[in-house]
């Protein structure tokens, strides 16, 4: 049987373009004891896949030349000789990028479909933001929090959670109007603003008069600079990720600058993290997730793109222009 997958063609030095991936049909093998053949129904994208693109160090490895692509994605067991696992299964691999694929049974995870409405919800990042907020940040009952990068995949969540674990209040940055709009009225977070618009250091001083007590970043650049202003005494700084320099046009330096002496002062604690998906990470967000989910006042933010494998390519692409809002959903059936 045949299937096709993207591979990495060759490795930018800047922006992910086109002409970095190509599209190669395989001849799948056979299959052999303990292992299954499924048929991937849908796919992730998320910004760190331009790193990986990149070759960038990162606690997890890079995309190779020449080799398909990875990602998280849900599908549909087509054949097994495997006893974990029968046809018709849904399972959650790591083996995006492709149509189809022959699998070990243990590199797969069952989807419960008595516990999720469906397994595309599953195609999500929140097992980073729960650890970062809940397991790094603590946040908890009467605790104001800023995110940033509030309608990404990671941020949209992170600002969720802290809203189900109790914080007074919850705000957030986005990059247009209508992104914060959703934030608010859809999402549940108690006031958002549009970065790129002017008045944003007085928005924050509106929000928090006294300073936030948590902070978490996804974007880093000139909104770290800024929160370091605006914290509170003792603020608890989860650093997630560096969005402003994924995305930064023409390798402009974006690292932001850390003003050591306020950070003293205010004795901020600095809290940079990776998330390794542990099993621990995982359950520990799969169980809260599943009974958010059912109470109903949480949603799953997402963005679904239709087309198939062929418009994973330009989907990224268009990911890291920030045109999307929650998490990116390729359709590949």
């Amino acid at each position: 049987m045949k299937a096709t997958q993207i591979c990495l063609a060759s490795r930018p030095t800047e922006q992910v373009r086109l002409d970095h991936f190509q599209v190669d049909d395989v001849e799948l093998p056979a299959l052999t004891d303990g292992t299954v053949l499924v048929k991937n129904t849908a796919m992730q994208l998320t910004s760190v896949m331009a790193d990986l693109i990149r070759g960038e160090e990162l606690p997890m490895p890079p995309y190779s030349v020449g080799q398909p692509l990875w990602g998280a994605a849900v599908g549909v067991v087509e054949q097994s000789k495997s006893p974990r696992f029968a046809p018709g299964d849904a399972v959650q691999s790591m083996n995006g990028w492709r149509t189809r694929f022959v699998a070990q049974a243990d590199e797969l995870f069952p989807v419960s479909t008595s516990h999720f409405p469906g397994p595309e919800v599953l195609l999500c990042q929140g097992p980073t933001a729960y650890h970062g907020m809940v397991d790094i940040a603590g946040v908890g009952p009467g605790d104001t929090v800023f995110v940033t990068g509030a309608a990404g995949g990671v941020g949209s969540l992170a600002g969720q959670i802290a809203r189900k674990r109790g914080a007074h209040r919850v705000v957030g940055t986005a990059g247009s109007d209508e992104k914060v709009a959703w934030l608010v009225d859809e999402l549940g977070f108690d006031a958002a603003f549009n970065y790129k618009t002017p008045g944003i250091e007085e928005w924050l001083t509106d929000q928090f008069p006294t300073g936030f007590s948590v902070f978490f970043d996804t974007v880093g650049g000139a909104q770290f600079e800024m929160a370091v202003r605006h914290a509170g005494q003792n603020a608890r700084f989860a650093l997630c990720g560096t969005l402003s320099e994924q995305f930064a046009k023409n390798g402009a330096d974006q690292r932001p600058r850390f003003d050591i002496m306020t950070g003293i002062r205010k004795q901020l604690q600095i809290l940079p993290f990776s998330t390794y998906h542990t099993p621990e990470q995982i359950h520990a967000w799969s169980l809260h997730y599943a009974q958010w989910l059912a109470e109903g006042d949480f949603h799953f933010p997402h963005t679904t793109i239709e087309g198939g494998l062929s418009a994973a390519r330009e989907a990224l692409i268009s990911l890291m222009q920030s045109k999307y809002r929650g998490n990116v959903i390729v359709e590949l059936s």
